[in-house]
């Protein structure tokens, strides 16, 4: 696992030459493909190396940061072609994927706080430099605030872990069991305002809203997963207690995941859109992990790969559009099936996935879920069925919407897709669809 960190870290000196925008993304594959050849044993930790070690949880997290990274770069050509700042833009996006590295393969509980923490940092400066409004000062204070405000209880919940145990190494917690109300909340909340559950969701529409499409892409595809990976780490610790109170982050996830699919058909931004329905997809996955089971804890972590890749693709079709119009209003952007009837392809392959269309990764881990809710309480079917059949609704009403409809005339010069594009979204759909052909691997995971 160090051997890795060592290859990202010597990376950062190529992001102060000049012309090494791809260079730096070549890399990147070349480290992507490196760590996809390594041996994770299935069933425990394994490449154990000082402090760092690798389960297939932390596997599949830290395949999926370093694929949206490259695809951040990809994504971010027109920074580039301004010489838009693009070396320090790399300089972040380097630090950024340490910080997550460090974040899914630490095994100090205390470390994986700093690094969780931390990840916060280059997301802030890549909204607050590069967002395109004003306001995304407004949305960094927002997405700052309400991260650190919900996980200093998580700090002080793991110098007591310390205190009462005397080690916070994640792998040696499945032998204890702590039944502390207090501790138990203090330990959850900061997950779920990351995740984010409703009524902590504020600082996501606004965030993804004034972020660039980098922004955007990490947001959506990774730090919404940092959330669910806390919760599938420290919840082993926590079971007795979880098994009491689970119910009320189930019926509140299960309704705020309703009521914020009703939300998305008001919504005229198309960012605001899709970064509303992340917040009813993670609904799902709280619930799921929440539920304690077998089949719970693997459709979340399936959830969350596909929900990573499928999300992501969408921020940057909807930055493609806004690349060619100057808006993300749904009312500027219509009939685009007109103007480019090849990329219409690829907002209806990745909204059928986003509305968990097969073959796609996100259907796996929406049976898995739906499965592990209804083994917990039937009644939360009638919640289930609503929020799949709106999640399809607002997938629609989004496709719709845009492809269709007179377009808007003062659109006077214009040209459709570019090869980088199109490679672009091939590489979000791809192991999107391609992916469940390997379900096995993480279905005889635990």
């Amino acid at each position: 696992m160090m051997k890795f960190l060592i290859m990202i870290i010597f990376m950062i000196p190529l992001c102060f030459k000049q012309n090494m925008f791809w260079m730096v993304q070549m890399m990147m594959f070349l480290l992507m493909f490196l760590f996809m050849n390594l041996m994770v044993n299935i069933m425990f930790y394994s490449n154990i190396s000082y402090m760092y070690s690798c389960d297939i949880l932390s596997y599949g997290l830290i395949l999926l940061s370093i694929w949206i990274c490259v695809l951040m770069i990809m994504a971010s050509e027109n920074l580039f072609k301004l010489n838009f700042y693009n070396n320090f833009f790399l300089f972040n996006l380097i630090i950024l994927l340490i910080m997550l590295y460090m974040t899914f393969s630490v095994m100090n509980l205390f470390l994986f706080y700093l690094f969780f923490e931390s990840s916060l940092i280059p997301t802030l400066m890549l909204i607050v430099g590069w967002g395109y409004q004003p306001e995304r000062i407004q949305a960094g204070m927002y997405l700052l605030f309400y991260t650190l405000f919900a996980s200093l209880p998580l700090l002080l919940g793991i110098f007591f872990i310390f205190n009462e145990l005397n080690y916070i190494m994640i792998y040696f917690m499945k032998f204890y069991m702590m039944d502390y109300y207090l501790l138990y909340f203090s330990m959850i909340v900061a997950f779920l305002v990351k995740m984010p559950m409703y009524f902590v969701h504020l600082w996501l529409p606004k965030a993804h809203v004034e972020a660039p499409v980098s922004g955007s892409m990490i947001l959506a595809g990774i730090m919404l997963k940092l959330g669910g990976y806390g919760l599938l780490r420290v919840l082993i610790l926590l079971q007795k207690i979880n098994m009491k109170l689970n119910f009320i982050f189930i019926t509140i996830s299960l309704l705020g995941g309703f009521y914020i699919s009703l939300k998305c058909f008001c919504q005229v931004d198309i960012k605001s859109l899709i970064a509303y329905s992340s917040v009813t997809h993670m609904s799902i996955v709280i619930s799921g992990i929440m539920t304690m089971n077998y089949w719970g804890y693997l459709g979340s972590y399936i959830l969350m790969i596909g929900h990573g890749l499928c999300s992501s693709g969408m921020f940057c079709l909807a930055n493609i559009n806004y690349e060619r119009l100057n808006s993300r209003s749904l009312y500027i952007n219509k009939g685009m099936m007109s103007f480019m009837p090849s990329m219409s392809l690829w907002w209806f392959l990745l909204m059928s996935s986003n509305m968990a269309a097969p073959p796609s990764l996100n259907l796996m881990g929406e049976i898995s879920l739906i499965n592990s809710l209804l083994s917990w309480c039937w009644i939360s079917m009638f919640m289930l069925i609503l929020i799949s059949f709106f999640s399809v609704g607002y997938s629609l009403y989004l496709y719709s919407f845009i492809q269709h409809g007179k377009y808007y005339l003062g659109i006077y010069s214009f040209y459709t897709g570019i090869s980088r594009e199109y490679l672009l979204l091939m590489l979000h759909w791809l192991p999107l669809n391609i992916l469940i052909l390997k379900i096995n691997y993480v279905m005889v995971w635990f």
